[in-house]
C-alpha cells in the first residue's frame, strides 16, 4: 500500500508531542504551530505581531485549522514554545523545509555558525547557545541547523548537520572550520562538491596551496589552468579591490595520497584596502572539488552564506521576546528554527 504523500505543517509536524497539561490544552498544538509559521514567513518578528496576524487572517485560517477557542494569546504562543521539545520540533521543521524546496544541480550551500543571544545563564554557570546552519542561496532559505553539543565542537558538528541535508549536486561552501579531511569525506559521499576556506590550521596543505600559486605567478602560468577576475569597491574614503585567482585541475599536485576527497581546484583572493593614506593587503585561500572560473568563485558563497545567515541571526537577536528574565533554552532553539523562513535579497550566481 502506497503511503499518502505529507503536504501540509499540520502533516509534518504531529509527531511533536504537547508538553501541556490535558486542562490547559485550549488550543490546538498544530494550530498554533501554523500561525506562527505563516506570520513569520510574512515578516512578524514578536509575538504581539504573531497573534496580530493570525486575528487580522481569522477568516482564512479558520478554513484548515480547528482554532476551538479563536487565535491564541501572544503568551500562549511563548509558552508553548518554550516548552517544546527542540530535536522533535527540528526534526519536523526540516522534513517540511525540504518537503517545499527543491534544491537544483549547482545550488549552492552555505554552512556557518552563530551564537544565539540572550543565552548564556551565568547563575547556572552555562555556556551560550552555538547553532551551525545549512543555507541554500538560490532558494533563500536555510535548511537545517544543530546545537553544537557543550561537550563538543563545530568540527564535529558540521558533519551531523550535513548528513541532515539532501545534498546530490550542490556545492557546500563551509569557512575554514569546515576544512577538515572528514567532513569533505562527508560531503562527497552525498554526492556533492565544496568550496572550502584554507587556513594555517592544515598546515602542509595550506604551505602547498601556498606555494603552487607562487609557482604559477613565477611561471606567468604556463601550463596552468587559469582563470582571474578583478573587483573594485569605492566607497567612504576608501578603495577595496579583490583579485580572484582559480586555478584548475591541480588536486593531483597536492594530494597525492588522495586524503582530501576529489580535491579537483584551488582558489585564492588577494584583497588590497586603501584608506586613510594606508594600504592594506589580505590573502585567502580556498579548496575545491569543481572545475569552474574565478568569476563562479567571486560568486561562490561562502560569503553570502554567511552574511545570509547573519541576517537570520540578527533576526533572532533583534526579537524583543529574547529579553527574558532568565534564558530557556528550548525557547532560544526552536526560536531560531521558527525564523529560518526570512527571505533575502536574491544573488544570481554565473553558470560557469
Amino acid at each position: 500500500m502506497k503511503l499518502k504523500p505529507k503536504l501540509t505543517i499540520a502533516d509534518h509536524f504531529d509527531s511533536v508531542k504537547d508538553p501541556r497539561v490535558e486542562r490547559t490544552k485550549r488550543h490546538s498544538l498544530l494550530d498554533i504551530f501554523t500561525i506562527a509559521i505563516c506570520a513569520v514567513v510574512c515578516g512578524a518578528d514578536t509575538w504581539g505581531e504573531i497573534e496580530e496576524y493570525g486575528k487580522a487572517k481569522q477568516q482564512w485560517l479558520k478554513k484548515f485549522l480547528k482554532l476551538p477557542n479563536g487565535i491564541p494569546s501572544h503568551d500562549t504562543f511563548a509558552r508553548v514554545f518554550a516548552r517544546i521539545n527542540p530535536e522533535e520540533f527540528q526534526s519536523s521543521f526540516i522534513n517540511w523545509i525540504q518537503s517545499i524546496s527543491k534544491l537544483t544541480s549547482g545550488e549552492v550551500v552555505a554552512i556557518d555558525g552563530k551564537t544565539l543571544r540572550h543565552s548564556y545563564d551565568k547563575s547556572q554557570d552555562k555556556a551560550a547557545i552555538h547553532m551551525i546552519s545549512a543555507w541554500a542561496t538560490n532558494v533563500q532559505l536555510v535548511l537545517g541547523q544543530l546545537k553544537v553539543d557543550d561537550k563538543s565542537n563545530e568540527i564535529t558538528a558540521i558533519p551531523e548537520l550535513i548528513k541532515l541535508l539532501s545534498l546530490k549536486g550542490c556545492i557546500v561552501s563551509i569557512d575554514a572550520m569546515g576544512c577538515q579531511k572528514s567532513i569533505v569525506k562527508q560531503i562527497v559521499k552525498q554526492e556533492a562538491d565544496y568550496i572550502i576556506a584554507l587556513k594555517k590550521n592544515q598546515k602542509n596543505l595550506y604551505n602547498q596551496v601556498e606555494a603552487l600559486f607562487k609557482d604559477a605567478i613565477i611561471s606567468k602560468f604556463q601550463q596552468y589552468q587559469h582563470t582571474e577576475h578583478r573587483l573594485v569597491d569605492e566607497s567612504h574614503g576608501r578603495i577595496v579591490t579583490r583579485y580572484y585567482s582559480v586555478l584548475n585541475n591541480v588536486g593531483h599536485l597536492l594530494d597525492l595520497k588522495d586524503a582530501w576527497a576529489n580535491l579537483y581546484s584551488i582558489g585564492k583572493v588577494d584583497t588590497l584596502r586603501i584608506a586613510n593614506g594606508k594600504t592594506k593587503l589580505e590573502s585567502r585561500y580556498y579548496i575545491m572539488s569543481i572545475d569552474r572560473n574565478a568569476e563562479f568563485f567571486r560568486f561562490f558563497g561562502l560569503f553570502y552564506g554567511a552574511l545570509t545567515l547573519k541576517c537570520q541571526f540578527n533576526r533572532l537577536r533583534n526579537l524583543k521576546l529574547l529579553k527574558l528574565r532568565k534564558p530557556y533554552p528550548s525557547l532560544l532553539i526552536n526560536l531560531s528554527l521558527l525564523l529560518m523562513p526570512s527571505t533575502t535579497p536574491l544573488v544570481v550566481l554565473p553558470s560557469k
